[in-house]
């Protein structure tokens, strides 16, 4: 365990398999996940500032209103979406009659998010790199009754040329990042649950097959 970083990264199964022999403990892998909520809500502050922005007619702050509302829902949200994954693989494991605690499938999805940390890393200076160069649409404060009005500025931030290959550049990273972690999540789940391989693979890939399509359908319709 003393080498944990790079066994995740380059040995998972090695690392589950000796992972399984320890103590069940929840301390690292919260500390991982927490370590990419935090950089994800840096990307996220920066791309809510460019919607708040926007709306900087209505009152005196509002970007750094949204902005900051952003950072903190992109905190919280990497935690439920952890209990979420775990859920969807303990809960079909049962098809493979799969024994183990959740708090272990909790334990080994958690250290497969290790890799997500580099994607948010590089999702960050992605937005450092882009976000200058948006033009922000301001809706003025009469416009602001409007829905029409509002809809259109929105319409405009989204499909300005910087804001788009911002989008779909950060998107394939999370992509990437996500399908390394689904790598070390069949093999945790392998361990956790006693698994065969394959069987271990059908309760990850499922899950991660339909969540990639949709984001590849998500980036179809920017």
């Amino acid at each position: 365990m003393k080498n944990f970083i790079l066994d995740i990264l380059i040995s998972p199964n090695a690392f589950f398999r000796n992972a399984i022999n320890e103590k069940e403990s929840l301390k690292v892998p919260l500390l991982i996940v927490l370590c990419v909520a935090i950089i994800g809500a840096v990307t996220q502050y920066l791309i809510g500032g460019l919607t708040g922005k926007m709306m900087s007619a209505l009152m005196p702050g509002m970007a750094t209103i949204v902005a900051l509302s952003a950072g903190i829902v992109a905190i919280i949200v990497p935690f439920l979406i952890w209990i979420v994954w775990t859920g969807l693989f303990y809960g079909t494991s049962f098809l493979f009659k799969g024994t183990g605690s959740f708090k272990r499938c909790l334990e080994v999805t958690g250290y497969g998010y290790l890799p997500q940390i580099l994607g948010s890393l590089i999702s960050v200076i992605v937005a450092f790199m882009y976000i200058p160069k948006v033009v922000v649409p301001e809706i003025s404060a009469a416009a602001m009754q409007d829905p029409q009005a509002i809809q259109d500025a929105v319409k405009a931030l989204m499909h300005d040329p910087a804001m788009m290959v911002m989008t779909q550049v950060i998107a394939v990273i999370s992509i990437v990042f996500f399908l390394w972690s689904a790598n070390n999540w069949i093999f945790g789940m392998k361990y956790a649950r006693n698994l065969s391989m394959r069987d271990a693979a059908i309760c990850v890939g499922l899950w991660v097959i339909l969540y990639v399509l949709f984001i590849a359908y998500t980036l179809v319709g920017i």
